[in-house]
């Protein structure tokens, strides 16, 4: 036996097809056949991805490279016997980790759905008998049944088709089911343009066929989506590669500071031991604690806040990706439209009638006004030919509309415009149906009335206009001369133009039933129907370009309909709109393709004919480009190219689970206005993250200068490790935590994406960071020098206000991190409660450390006075009016936002 695959198969006739094949049409493989060829294929089953486990996922919370400089800090504490501080750190790792771990436990199962859609029984003839077979058990060339409702399970030559429909949707991404043939298709034709095959995952909308199996498995086109979601390369986030990257910082200034102050303290006379034990203090203090557990929960607060605008998001740092965004690649269909069809025009002689729809309440507008289609005879003589010629169904159980989407929207305005087909048939008895004809492109139903025979004809404009002879007019039907079919074309050609599909719409009167149905037509009018936009589509295309973020739209469609669809959604720069086809981006398989394709490509607003490999190839190529890209997608289609992007978003309600288990986030709704809502968290998040970064470097800054400073000036030790430790997991954090749950400012979603190479400290504010550090030790040393020689404290005393006034110092210094420009008493961080919450219990936990017994103790803080005290709060604003001075007079680029 020779292999005909699905390569060629759709180019080749049946009977080659079945020749090579070695297979009888007629009975079928026998089972000493399908044995051999199972041996040879294995199951027509899918290659499920590893399941990632709970292990794994939690063992992926200790990647990043500041939690191993806490772990490393940890270790060294154990070494040198501080039990107490390496405890306090391990509970710091513990926590982070469990955040990370429950709240990405409900990882995406991309393959897992993909072999689920296999799970189907499949009628196929064997040895001249039809049975019922697992579709696990097909095997090239089994002969398959097919018939309306079934789910096709491998990819088949058609060898008959009678009225067959296929919904394709999951595969190529158009919402109308495609009209199948047993001919073959030139060999160059596109997925969608496959007549003569059905492929695995697809739905049989309509009438019966058969089909010879010429892939199974892996070898399907839905197989070889399989493989581009098993190959598409997962991406780190920004925001971890951001993060990684300050954790190799602090590295290597941890491992600087602590080689110079060891040095220098070893330079002065310190013991050795005495002096390593130090170095481990300052790789306590250089370390930001908090930093991994405050970004943890602030991310986890934004899934949460997501979750209640219906936006599931699968992972963390998901959320913080989504605001960097400077591409959204969004499927049409489903996405951007409904997924369904709805009539929104009809043609007549005497007027173009829109229809307006409330509910279920329709108005029908002419030029002239609102007509009514009980009396104006050509409106109703279109909604009567829509209901009667019409094999679809408003209701099936419980299932709801059943059949061609286009049949459904002709029979929904005919029933609520008081024309529903049940009635209309005890007017017209159906005696005959015409299936619709892939060479005819028409469908015809002949009906028995009081005045004979009545045919109801719909199809192709084009292919119907050939056939009439007459048209109605307002009043009676005229012969249809050239002039009048010239004009017919012309108003079928504009509707066309503004995305609309149109279906042509005839009858005929006669005295008998068995006369060919496609002659001596009347032209009623033409239908216009719109797989209509969202509601929500424009407002939230128009608020993504308001953030500077770029909207490309993929889609299977033809040009034509999709740049009708993406003008009305608003896409394009200045009323321009930028249009290619599947078939110029074949060049993207190459390597080194030319450099102004790629910029061609780039700068498209809409990309039609698309294929999934292609979807992946342009996501990919964005990504190269410098480019933060979010996907967007609801078929099995999108799904490389939803686990390829920086984000894959996907439909809940509509969207396959396949696409749902390979996105990072899954829309609820299917509101493209909640992608938006989603975007806006995403920035807020990165500023509320790049301000409690500064504040907690600063403050963290200022604890390393102290210690390093008084060392090298040969003073006693201000801090010691422990105490350290209790400011970074007290102090630091809560405040840190409330910047990190701020709303954000209005304006966050009227400015431009951040560059996506952009540091979350960059230099000025690193610079800010050493302002602020510097100022915070300056006053700590100078009240610890004060306490030692004015005050005259004993060293314990005058450490403890030391202690006092950096822990105030950093309370006040969550002011020091408002935006530019806003009010000194007013403005979003006085105005967020979580930071007064958070103040309020820093300053009990500090009061606590001398009112608790064995607490100062513990710590070797004694109680240092009323002087001391004093001294401390004071010492602790000077910070803050170097702060607020830096804000009013300073570099707009020193904010911490």
């Amino acid at each position: 036996m020779s292999d005909i695959g699905q390569n060629d198969a759709f180019a080749t006739p049946v009977d080659m097809v079945a020749k090579t094949q070695n297979v009888d049409p007629v009975s079928g493989l026998d089972q000493h056949d399908v044995l051999k060829r199972r041996d040879r294929y294995g199951p027509n089953q899918l290659h499920a991805t590893e399941k990632q486990s709970a292990l794994v996922i939690f063992a992926n919370q200790f990647k990043g490279m500041i939690v191993w400089l806490l772990a490393f800090a940890a270790g060294l504490s154990f070494y040198y016997r501080d039990i107490a501080e390496g405890i306090a750190i391990v509970v710091v790792l513990a926590i982070n980790a469990a955040i990370g771990f429950f709240t990405e436990l409900r990882a995406a199962r991309s393959m897992e759905a993909l072999a689920r859609m296999s799970e189907f029984t499949t009628r196929v003839r064997r040895g001249g008998t039809v049975l019922s077979v697992d579709a696990h058990e097909l095997v090239p060339g089994d002969i398959v049944l097919l018939e309306a409702g079934d789910v096709v399970t491998a990819d088949l030559r058609l060898a008959q088709a009678s009225n067959l429909q296929c919904d394709e949707s999951v595969l190529t991404g158009e919402s109308v089911p495609v009209a199948k043939q047993v001919d073959p298709v030139a060999p160059n034709s596109a997925i969608g343009d496959r007549k003569s095959m059905a492929f695995k995952g697809t739905a049989i909308t309509q009438g019966a066929g058969e089909g010879i199996v010429t892939s199974t498995g892996m070898a399907t086109e839905l197989g070889r989506i399989n493989h581009l979601v098993q190959t598409a390369e997962s991406v780190a986030s920004p925001l971890e590669l951001r993060l990684d990257r300050l954790g190799h910082r602090l590295v290597w200034l941890t491992l600087a500071l602590a080689v110079l102050v060891i040095g220098a303290g070893i330079f002065r006379g310190h013991e050795v031991a005495a002096m390593i034990e130090t170095g481990v203090a300052l790789a306590v203090a250089a370390v930001p604690e908090g930093l991994p557990v405050v970004a943890t929960l602030c991310l986890a607060r934004g899934m949460w806040r997501m979750a209640a605008r219906n936006a599931i998001i699968s992972n963390l740092a998901s959320v913080e990706t989504l605001g960097a965004t400077t591409v959204i690649l969004t499927d049409k269909t489903g996405t951007m439209t409904e997924n369904r069809m709805s009539v929104v025009r009809y043609l007549t002689s005497g007027a173009d009638i829109v229809i307006n729809r409330t509910g279920k309440s329709l108005q029908f507008e002419t030029g002239a006004g609102e007509t009514d289609p009980q009396a104006d005879p050509q409106l109703g003589a279109v909604l009567r030919i829509g209901a009667l010629c019409n094999n679809a169904a408003l209701e099936q159980g419980n299932q709801g509309p059943l059949g061609d989407p286009m049949e459904v929207a002709l029979l929904q305005v005919a029933r609520d415009a008081g024309q529903g087909r049940d009635a209309l048939q005890q007017t017209y008895e159906e005696v005959r149906e015409h299936a619709f004809d892939q060479d005819t492109k028409m469908m015809a139903t002949v009906h028995r009335d009081k005045d004979g025979v009545f045919y109801a004809v719909k199809g192709a404009p084009e292919a119907v206009l050939k056939v009439c002879t007459r048209v109605l007019e307002p009043d009676g039907a005229r012969d249809l001369d050239a002039a009048t079919r010239a004009q017919w074309q012309e108003r079928s050609r504009g509707a066309a133009s503004d995305g609309l599909r149109l279906l042509a719409l005839a009858q005929k009167q006669t005295e008998r039933e068995d006369i060919p149905p496609y002659e001596g037509l009347t032209l009623a009018g033409m239908v216009c129907l719109r797989d209509p936009l969202r509601a929500d589509v424009g407002a939230a295309i128009a608020a993504a370009q308001a953030a500077g973020v770029r909207v490309v739209m993929l889609t299977g469609d033809h040009a034509d309909t999709a740049a009708a669809i993406a003008r009305g959604a608003g896409l394009g720069q200045g009323g321009q709109l930028t249009v290619m086809e599947g078939g110029d981006l074949d060049a993207l398989a190459c390597e080194g393709s030319d450099r102004s394709l790629q910029d061609r490509i780039l700068s498209a607003d809409v990309f039609a004919r698309v294929a999934p490999a292609t979807k992946l190839k342009l996501a990919a190529l964005y990504q190269q480009n410098g480019h933060i890209v979010a996907m967007t997608g609801d078929g099995v289609n999108d799904a490389p190219a939803l686990k390829q992007a920086d984000i894959g978003i996907a439909m809940g309600q509509r969207g396959t689970e396949v696409a749902r288990e390979a996105a990072d986030m899954v829309l609820k709704d299917d509101s493209v206005g909640t992608i938006i809502a989603a975007m806006r968290q995403g920035r807020v998040i990165f500023d509320n993250i790049r301000k409690f970064v500064v504040y907690l470097m600063s403050c963290n800054v200022s604890e390393v200068l102290i210690v390093g400073l008084a060392v090298g000036a040969g003073l006693p030790m201000p801090l010691l490790p422990l105490q350290i430790l209790f400011l970074n997991l007290v102090t630091d954090v809560f405040p840190a935590f409330a910047l990190g749950f701020g709303a954000g400012d209005e304006r966050v979603m009227r400015q431009p994406p951040r560059d996506p190479t952009e540091q979350i400290i960059d230099r000025s504010r690193w610079i800010l960071i050493g302002i602020l550090g510097g100022a915070i030790t300056a006053s700590t040393l100078a009240a610890f020098s004060l306490a030692l020689h004015w005050l005259v404290l004993p060293t314990e005393a005058a450490v403890t206000v030391a202690f006092l006034t950096l822990a105030l110092a950093q309370l006040w210094n969550v002011f020091n991190v408002r935006m530019p420009g806003s009010g000194l008493i007013v403005n979003e961080v006085t105005r967020n409660l979580w930071v007064w919450g958070a103040l309020v219990l820093c300053a009990g936990l500090i009061a606590a450390v001398f009112w608790v017994p064995g607490l100062s103790e513990l710590l070797k803080l004694p109680d240092p006075g009323r002087a001391g005290l004093l001294l401390a709060l004071g010492g602790s604003l000077g910070p803050l009016v170097i702060g607020q001075a830096i804000l009013r007079f300073g570099p707009s680029r020193w904010s911490g936002v």
